[in-house]
């Protein structure tokens, strides 16, 4: 049974891709891996994109679940290495954990907070 899950899982999924370097990261011309840096090709930063070209650099972008992911952990990796790893780190990452999670709160719960309104009839 184990031998046809793992035959079916790996026709869907490239088990060989997983873990390794991003397509275009070669080390003698990048230096050692950054987990934070988009290593494919450049375009024009997201600050310097006008509003009249916005429909074409959008379209220009690369969309999937890949490209998703990639995007997210870019992103986690950035916020860790400038928040959490340096030599002396702040309180900053727990307060914004802290914001973070009322923020979650306050919404998932929202619609049992609304019922306690107070209103003023006048």
């Amino acid at each position: 049974m184990s031998s046809s899950l793992s035959s079916t899982l790996s026709s869907v999924i490239d088990l060989s891709k997983i873990g390794n370097y991003p397509q275009g990261y070669d080390p003698s011309k990048h230096g050692p891996f950054d987990p934070s840096r988009y290593y494919g090709k450049p375009d024009t930063p997201f600050g310097d994109v006008k509003l009249t070209e916005l429909p074409a650099w959008i379209s220009r972008r690369e969309k999937g679940f890949k490209q998703t992911a990639g995007l997210i952990s870019r992103a986690y990796w950035r916020w860790n290495l400038k928040y959490i790893h340096p030599k002396k780190a702040n309180m900053a990452p727990i307060f914004q954990a802290a914001v973070s999670l009322s923020i979650l709160f306050y919404v998932m719960n929202y619609l049992r907070i609304r019922g306690h309104r107070s209103y003023k009839y006048h």
